[in-house]
Parts: C-alpha cells; sequence; structure tokens
C-alpha cells in the first residue's frame, strides 16, 4: 500500500508534533508545507524532507499529488481551508476546534460526503487507548454522581499579551482564547464519557484583548453536573475526577492519561488500574488512525466508525458554541 502524500498548513509546534507521528507510523510521506512565508515553509519541511515549499495558496490546495491536508493554522482560518481542500478532493484533518459554529460543521460534513473524501477534527486524546480505558470504568459505574475534568496551562504567550501584544491564540480575529484551545479538550472528555449536555453555561474570565484567559464551564445531565476547569493565565495541577456513591475514579488528566486510580467512597482506599503506557509521541495513535480510516474508507466498518467521529465532533461543536453564548464571547467576524 503506497504512502499517504501530507500537505501541511501552517508551522508551529502542533503541526511538528503531527509530522513526526505521522512519518512514525510509516504511512505518510510529506509532500508539500504551505505558509504565507516561502522561508518558513521551507525552514519547516526541510528535516522532514519535505519535496516542496510553497507559498502560492492556491496552487498548494489543488496540488495534484497531496492526498491528505494536515490543517493547523490559526482558528478562524479552519472553515475556509478546510471547505476548499475538501473541495479539491482532498481528505482533511483539521486542528482542533475544526470550526466555530454549528452551521460550519454540517455544511464541511456535507462537501465531504459528497466528495468521498475523509474529515476529521484532530482532538487526539479521544483516540488514545488510556482515553477509551477510563470510559470503560465509567460505564462500570453504578448510580454516577458527577466529575470535574480538568486542563490548565500558562501559555507563554500570555506574557505577549502582558507587554501589549495580542498573539493569535489570544485574538478574536483569529477565534482563540481558554475554550477554544484547552476548554475543548475537557468538553471532548465529557460528551465523549457522558454524552451530550442537557444545558451548558461558562464563567469565563476574560482577558484584555476580549477573550477567556480561563473560565468555568458547568454541564448539566438529567442526574448529575461535570464541571469544567481550563485555562490558559494560570497553571493548575488538580487532577480529573468522576464520582459515584461506592468510588472515586482520579484520573491526572485529560490527555496524555498516564495514571489511573479507584478510590473508595467507604474507606477512601486507593486502588490503581493498569493501564497502557502512553505513546511516546502524543499524536502518533491518531495519524496511524486516521491513515486507516483513509486507506479503508469504502468498509462499512470504517464508514460507520467516521460517522461516530463526526457526530461527536458537532455535539462538542454544538456545546461549544453554547458554552460562548453563555459567556457572550464572540470573534470579530461575528460582530
Amino acid at each position: 500500500m503506497s504512502k499517504l502524500q501530507l500537505g501541511i498548513i501552517g508551522t508551529s509546534n502542533i503541526s511538528e508534533i503531527f509530522v513526526e507521528a505521522a512519518l512514525d507510523t510509516g504511512e505518510y510521506e510529506l509532500r508539500a508545507v504551505y505558509s504565507r512565508s516561502l522561508d518558513k515553509a521551507e525552514t519547516f519541511g526541510n528535516p522532514y524532507h519535505s519535496q516542496e515549499a510553497m507559498d502560492d495558496y492556491d496552487a498548494f490546495i489543488h496540488h495534484q499529488e497531496i492526498e491528505v491536508l494536515y490543517i493547523a493554522s490559526p482558528n478562524s482560518l479552519h472553515y475556509k481551508q478546510t471547505i476548499d481542500g475538501l473541495k479539491a478532493g482532498k481528505h482533511v484533518i483539521v486542528e482542533k476546534p475544526a470550526f466555530t459554529n454549528p452551521d460550519q460543521w454540517e455544511e464541511a460534513s456535507r462537501i465531504a460526503e459528497e466528495q468521498g473524501v475523509v474529515l476529521v477534527e484532530a482532538a487526539r486524546h479521544i483516540h488514545e487507548e488510556n482515553f477509551k480505558k477510563v470510559k470503560e470504568e465509567i460505564q462500570k459505574l453504578e448510580s454516577l454522581q458527577g466529575a470535574t475534568l480538568t486542563y490548565m496551562k500558562y501559555s507563554s504567550r500570555y506574557d505577549l499579551v502582558l507587554e501589549g501584544q495580542e498573539p493569535n491564540i489570544f485574538s478574536s480575529k483569529f477565534a482563540g482564547g481558554a475554550l477554544m484551545d484547552l476548554g475543548i479538550y475537557t468538553l471532548y472528555a465529557a460528551v465523549s464519557w457522558f454524552g451530550e449536555p442537557k444545558e451548558a453555561h461558562y464563567f469565563a474570565q476574560k482577558i484584555r484583548t476580549g477573550v477567556d484567559g480561563k473560565g468555568t464551564a458547568i454541564l448539566r445531565y438529567d442526574d448529575f453536573d461535570v464541571t469544567l476547569l481550563f485555562g490558559k493565565i494560570a497553571t493548575s495541577m488538580l487532577p480529573t475526577e468522576i464520582y459515584s456513591i461506592e468510588k472515586t475514579l482520579r484520573v491526572n488528566s485529560v490527555v496524555g492519561i498516564d495514571k489511573l486510580e479507584e478510590i473508595s467512597t467507604k474507606d477512601s482506599s486507593v486502588k490503581e488500574i493498569k493501564i497502557h503506557p502512553a505513546a511516546e509521541n502524543t499524536l502518533f495513535e491518531e495519524a496511524r488512525i486516521f491513515a486507516d480510516v483513509i486507506h479503508r474508507i469504502e468498509e462499512p466498518e470504517i464508514r460507520e466508525r467516521l460517522k461516530n467521529w463526526t457526530e461527536l465532533g458537532k455535539a462538542v461543536n454544538r456545546t461549544l458554541f453554547k458554552l460562548r453564548k453563555s459567556a457572550d464571547l464572540s470573534f470579530d467576524d461575528e460582530k
């Protein structure tokens, strides 16, 4: 089976990690890198033996040899670049958050279906074996009482905000903010583990640029609530916990999970649950799985898996949109 010819949009650190993971799977070759700066495209691609560096967007999108696009540009650019890639007949892997509102998700998935190509949002943690293991343990719980999911890590780019600048990730022009960048990890975990909530409320701490720096979200289900704690202007060492009457599951994180414990509510005894060793490259598992889906897209089992991912992504996006609206967070192209 021939290797998938990969095209990259975006030259940030996450793109480097993905390319390394993709190449490590043995399923991809780096065909081309696009950037508005040709020097940046060349600098990014050279260590990975990219065959081309390009600064002509239209030529890149319609490149005959590129089969798969990986999009890791600023959030506000995802929708247009995804639509352009799909219409050009490319499979598209777009970094989370893929889109800023549910209408964009519906339109993109419709075009992907018409074109017969794969569209996936790169929420990498849902493909990790240990993430799936946590879900299995949750399903064993009786009398679920709720959960607290945490992902809060200080961003060095906030230093630039404090200096009076406005980096993309903290800019409403580029659909930035804590919810869109880190909160979506906790939201994917909540919807994956518990389903789409009935209600969603977000209490955001806004920063000078108008986006949220950190905040607390409450997801309401029929019989319990799930609290999401996330942010980019502070660091939290709190674990993620899932509560039932009989026991509490304690997880070190919602991403890159490497420790899972069961705590008895009766005597507070702690039992460690055996899980898989975490992959050295955090994007390896998703890169491998995406390649498998692309290669086998015509198989009914694969199409069902892709449909499930799409429905999950849409549910996450609907809730993400509700959270933004509840906190009066809007982006420049929505004003």
